[in-house]
C-alpha cells in the first residue's frame, strides 16, 4: 500500500472513531480510561500535539472540539455524569497496577 492511500485509511478510522465516539455519548471518559486507557481529552490531546507539530495555529479548547464535536463546556454539561466510587476505585487499581 502507498503512503498516501494508508493516510487516508487512517484519517479515515479516525472520522470514524470520533463519530462513534460523539454518538455513544453514554460512555464516559472515566470508562474509557479504565478499559482503554485513553479517553476524549487524549485523542483532543494527540490531535493538538499534531497540529502544533504541522505548523497549525489551535488550542486545547479548539481540538477538544473536534473531538467532542461542540464545546467541552457544553458536552460536559448535556452528557458527563459524575464518577462512581466503584469508577474511581477501578480507574486507581489501573493506575497502581502501572507503577
Amino acid at each position: 500500500m502507498d503512503k498516501n492511500s494508508q493516510t487516508q485509511l487512517e484519517a479515515a478510522a479516525f472520522r470514524s472513531l470520533i463519530s462513534h465516539l460523539q454518538k455513544n455519548t453514554d460512555v464516559q471518559n472515566i470508562d474509557l480510561m479504565i478499559l482503554a486507557d485513553f479517553c476524549r481529552n487524549c485523542l483532543a490531546k494527540w490531535y493538538l500535539t499534531e497540529a502544533l507539530e504541522q505548523g497549525i495555529t489551535m488550542d486545547y479548547d479548539q481540538a477538544r472540539e473536534v473531538v467532542y464535536g461542540m464545546p467541552y463546556s457544553e458536552w460536559k454539561d448535556k452528557f458527563q455524569s459524575e464518577a462512581t466510587a466503584e469508577q474511581l476505585a477501578a480507574f486507581e487499581s489501573k493506575q497502581q497496577a502501572k507503577l
